[in-house]
């Protein structure tokens, strides 16, 4: 009879971040009081994060116990929020290979953490709660410059790398799976009202500094090159560079987001460093 081979199943992330914490309390017992309040006390992820984000934005206008409030409710009524947050701490866990474990983007990554509780204030938002909403994009933008209007609608499974001045306005929308580096700029190209912003489609990569203008969409699978101004809509699977943005390459790295290749075709490159 052939030996049966033994499938360990992979652990939840939840009981991955655990771990973590708990091997990280035994080799650095200075931090042992943050990782049993910010994750070992905590029965669940949404426990975790929803004291993660009141300990970040909470303040005198708004202690830390009434932000926690806000986000149990808010994870309570819609549970999508934290399979969200899941999945965005996968996708971190996938894309960056600078991390040594979960602890890192759950403590101390702005982009995660901006992320997480600008979902918060999006739940604010679609409750009609418009002016705790916009306290909240006011502290997430102050604590870590990261500026995403409430109103805007976002996907799962996204990595906002390094998310140090990305912008997104008000009727952009950001689909599932795409990653965006500092300075990453979604906004419009006028004072005038209504949809106005880009639409972002999945497993999109934009590089950093990127500026994508106007109510135009980026096709699933494209990637914008760092620094690039897109005034234009992009085709799916298509690379854009430049100032203007022009396409250099179609069709691009199949999942570009995933493997964050920020690498051009050659012909793009026609002089010799």
């Amino acid at each position: 009879m052939p030996k049966l081979e033994v499938v360990t199943a992979k652990p939840s992330l939840w009981l991955e971040l655990r771990h973590a914490a708990e091997d990280a309390a035994r080799a650095e017992p200075h931090l042992g009081s943050l990782l049993n309040a910010a994750i070992l006390s905590h029965g669940d992820l949404a426990g975790a994060l929803s004291f993660q984000i009141a300990r970040k934005l909470g303040d005198a206008e708004l202690a830390a116990m009434s932000v926690r409030e806000v986000c149990r409710s808010a994870f309570a009524a819609d549970p999508a929020i934290v399979a969200a947050a899941e999945a965005d701490l996968q996708a971190v866990a996938e894309r960056d290979p600078a991390i040594k474990s979960l602890l890192q983007p759950f403590l101390y990554f702005k982009g995660y953490q901006a992320l997480q509780a600008w979902r918060v204030a999006h739940w604010l938002w679609t409750q009609g709660r418009e002016t705790l909403a916009f306290h909240f994009q006011s502290r997430i933008s102050e604590l870590f410059q990261v500026d995403i209007h409430p109103a805007a609608r976002m996907g799962s499974g996204l990595f906002l790398d390094h998310g140090t001045g990305i912008v997104i306005g008000e009727t952009a929308v950001v689909g599932d799976e795409v990653s965006m580096l500092h300075a990453v700029t979604l906004g419009g190209t006028g004072a005038e009202r209504g949809d106005r912003h880009p639409k972002i489609g999945r497993g999109v990569l934009l590089g950093a500094g990127a500026k994508v203008l106007g109510n135009i969409t980026i096709g699933d699978y494209a990637k914008v090159a760092s620094g690039s101004v897109v005034l234009k809509p992009v085709p799916a699977g298509c690379t854009v560079a430049g100032v203007p943005a022009r396409l250099v390459n179609c069709p691009t790295d199949a999942t570009p987001a995933r493997t964050m290749d920020h690498t051009l075709a050659d012909i793009v490159y026609d002089f010799v460093i």
